[in-house]
């Protein structure tokens, strides 16, 4: 089948608290037809492995058993959780699976946010820390360093489950196509018919309507986290839902951090790492010989500043 033959086809549905869309190069309505219910269809398997909100999710087993007793999981979601704690110790603890006390603490699970008290906060720190999460390559089970950690796999689960659905994607013979959740989050592989990519646009946090950026991306990923997303205000100060889990307090200064990398695995958890630690420390993370590259948008007195490093366009 030649590419002139071939054409972009689209479907987008509710899925990880977000919308999820497919773009795909396909030869007729049909076969794009298939192909979105298989790609979908691994995005909700993921989706019911990893939700901390659904009892039966293999997540919320962990949760529940693991400070009890080292608990068996299948390979793909001990790969996941390992992947997960090697970024927690090369983030120098920035990036954490086990921030969730922390996160409850200042009231964003289920609620808008607010300020801990120091009791209650230093409650949470006792029970958070990637080291606590104990895993054990040759049983293959993880198992909590004490009582009250629990893993929540949000800053990096979203973009696994788009790199399994592309890797669907793949396996049926697809050879292009774009994955998105949330307008945060994409995968892409392959490229439209006569296109050198597929056009992501980084918007501006305050003015979604103001494009910071516009990446063709091709076989790479991309992620963006955000202050804005949630977060409450006291005095004029801004409160982030992204902690900084080496002091348990939410990140402030930052704006937003989009990350190119080589997964949405990766882009996903460095934009959250990154965001804790900021762009003065960055280049450790992003000189992988990957060529990932970041955008950080911070906020300062006068209004927000935009900074590069590494990043695929000259905007």
């Amino acid at each position: 089948m030649s590419p002139t033959q071939e054409s972009v086809f689209h479907d987008s549905r509710p899925a990880m608290g977000t919308t999820v869309e497919i773009f795909l190069v396909a030869e007729d309505t049909t076969r794009a037809s298939e192909l979105f219910e298989e790609a979908f269809a691994e995005i909700e398997y993921v989706e019911a492995t990893l939700s901390r909100y659904r009892p039966n999710s293999e997540v919320s087993r962990i949760n529940a058993t693991a400070a009890d007793e080292a608990v068996t999981v299948d390979p793909e979601l001990f790969g996941l959780l390992d992947r997960a704690r090697e970024y927690g110790r090369l983030s120098d603890g920035a990036f954490d699976i086990t921030v969730g006390p922390l996160v409850s603490a200042w009231g964003f699970f289920g609620g808008s946010g607010e300020r801990p008290s120091r009791r209650a906060l230093s409650r949470a720190r006792a029970r958070s820390g990637w080291p606590m999460l104990e895993l054990d390559s040759e049983s293959r089970t993880v198992r909590f360093g004490r009582d009250g950690v629990e893993i929540d796999l949000g800053a990096i689960g979203k973009g696994w489950a788009l790199d399994r659905a592309a890797a669907t994607l793949r396996r049926q013979g697809v050879d292009a196509a774009l994955v998105g959740a949330g307008k945060s989050s994409y995968v892409a592989f392959g490229a439209p018919p006569g296109r050198p990519g597929w056009t992501v646009n980084v918007t501006d946090p305050d003015d979604t309507t103001r494009v910071l950026s516009t990446v063709q991306l091709r076989d790479r990923a991309l992620s963006t986290s955000g202050a804005n997303q949630k977060y409450f205000e006291i005095a004029g100060r801004r409160y982030s839902h992204i902690i900084d889990p080496r002091t348990g307090a939410p990140v402030e200064g930052m704006l937003q951090v989009t990350v190119v990398a080589e997964t949405a695995t990766d882009s996903d958890a460095l934009s959250t790492a990154l965001f804790v630690i900021g762009p003065d420390e960055a280049t450790f993370l992003l000189d992988s010989g990957q060529q990932r590259g970041a955008m950080f948008v911070l906020e300062t007195p006068n209004g927000s500043h935009s900074l590069k490093i590494g990043w695929p366009d000259g905007r």
